[in-house]
């Protein structure tokens, strides 16, 4: 028998958040839910707000029961979404509860910045995808709208960060969901001044870039004596979720694979030793974000089964996710299709009335059932995926015939071969909990426990069930890719 080691892995996704502690032996990991509680934006004076606090709560709750188990944790970390930041003041107060990325105040800050920096020298400055919501539009919103708040902070912490330093009492910014803030120099990897300056934001604010398995610290003594822990240290994952979730793709080193990591967003690319902001991932609106250990996720962000979670919400009766993606492959086929990334899907007072308005605008059915409206947001996200592999192809001067799915998104098998139906790609699937496994991967990296990501990836080969999908009927989705391309350009 090897020896015996074990995280506490914390994942907060946008409608949930959960802590797993993941063992560590004889070459396996497994996985044990230690408790799981509910996340999602919070009206507040017209702002949607994510509840920050209430989370801290329930991770105390969680360390208390790991603390009680007779496996001893080793380390613990965070990962979550992007963007999203908290602000403190000199008292080290949180400065309200965070602002969530689907709020409207980012509502024409690109355009505004780009009067004063042209749009694309940001991207060569960033590499980063043009999207509303990104932290440097954040932060300029405030810069415009709320300009005496500003002087009152002290520090910007990603969402993690800020759990890092409660958990800490260590203020830092974590390399790879920093990346995703469009703040960061592609070349150099740090806070580009000159963009900060162009939306008003003092530097001072920002922290040294704290890189993917560094060791933060231990946990502070009041947090050792309110949950039982000893003093377990910190290690940074990939923070950002899609970052870890990457880092958990069980594929070999060598090959031309692409992946998807399918949740609430679809983020499709490739891992990559160097950044690319050539004019063509400008052109396709391509994103270089900080991968771990000296990668880069180069990739795109699809809206995602967010279309799904939305239809659910708007339907009448309430339908489990199972019963509604069997419901879709009893529907009938390409009735009707969606531009998936079209602004008016991000955030719909109603996604089934945003469905019906695309329909009627471009001259197609509305849908009838339920199946149906899923049925449509599936085909129409593999359509969807075919076109950015096509894009990933043309970037790279290359074919790639193998797509890696991870995520909560590969339980939806009949996603899954439609993706590998649309593409022409064999799609292997799992792990299912990526996100969390590679975030567990990263911290046993950092402790000196694994060697490197390639042993991480061998290991989560070796411990998890992944299944594999071959493409049919290419013809019949290559006629609606065609339809498909002639609907974005309506």
């Amino acid at each position: 028998m090897g020896q015996k080691h074990a995280y506490a892995a914390i994942d907060l996704g946008a409608e949930s958040g959960r802590v797993v502690k993941g063992i560590l032996e004889d070459g396996k990991l497994t996985l044990e839910e230690i408790n799981r509680f509910k996340n999602g934006l919070v009206p507040i004076g017209g702002r949607v707000h994510w509840n920050l606090i209430g989370l801290y709560e329930s991770m105390i709750e969680a360390f208390k029961m790991c603390a009680k188990s007779d496996v001893s944790i080793e380390s613990i970390g965070v990962d979550s979404w992007g963007v999203d930041f908290a602000l403190l003041a000199d008292d080290e107060s949180l400065m309200g509860l965070p602002v969530g990325y689907r709020d409207k105040r980012t509502d024409g800050m690109m355009e505004k910045l780009f009067e004063k920096v042209p749009k694309e020298t940001v991207y060569e400055k960033t590499g980063i995808q043009f999207m509303k919501f990104n932290s440097i539009y954040q932060l300029f919103s405030l810069a415009q709208n709320e300009k005496p708040y500003l002087p009152l902070v002290k520090d910007f912490l990603m969402v993690p960060d800020y759990f890092h330093y409660l958990f800490t009492g260590q203020k830092t910014n974590e390399y790879t969901n920093a990346s995703t803030t469009q703040l960061l120099n592609v070349e150099n990897g740090t806070w580009d001044a000159e963009l900060l300056g162009a939306i008003d934001i003092s530097k001072d604010m920002f922290k040294e870039l704290l890189q993917p398995g560094s060791v933060i610290g231990p946990i502070t003594q009041q947090l050792q004596e309110a949950t039982g822990l000893g003093p377990v240290p910190v290690v940074a994952p990939g923070t950002h979720d899609t970052a870890s979730a990457v880092a958990a793709v069980p594929a070999e080193q060598d090959g031309n694979w692409a992946y998807i990591s399918s949740g609430t967003w679809s983020l499709m690319g490739i891992e990559a030793d160097r950044p690319v902001s050539s004019q063509k991932a400008y052109d396709y609106n391509f994103t270089n974000e900080g991968g771990v250990f000296g990668t880069i996720r180069f990739l795109k962000n699809i809206m995602g089964l967010w279309l799904v979670q939305r239809c659910r919400a708007a339907f009448e009766m309430e339908i489990d996710y199972a019963t509604l993606t069997q419901m879709a492959a009893d529907a009938p086929a390409f009735e009707s299709l969606i531009d998936p990334d079209r602004d008016e899907f991000l955030n719909p007072a109603s996604m089934t009335d945003a469905i019906d308005d695309f329909c009627h605008k471009t001259g197609q059915p509305v849908p009838v059932s339920e199946g149906a409206y899923v049925r449509c947001c599936l085909e129409s996200l593999s359509l969807q995926y075919r076109r950015v592999l096509e894009m990933l192809g043309d970037v790279y001067e290359t074919s790639f015939d193998k797509i890696h799915i991870v995520g909560g998104g590969t339980q939806n098998k009949l996603q899954n071969q439609f993706t590998a139906d649309a593409t022409g790609a064999t799609v292997i699937t799992g792990p299912v909990e990526a996100t969390i496994i590679g975030n567990l991967i990263v911290q046993a990296i950092g402790m000196g426990h694994v060697k490197d990501l390639a042993e991480g990836r061998r290991i989560i080969r070796d411990s998890f069930e992944l299944e594999t999908y071959l493409p049919q009927q290419t013809d019949v989705w290559t006629r609606q890719y065609e339809r498909f391309m002639m609907l974005k350009e309506s």
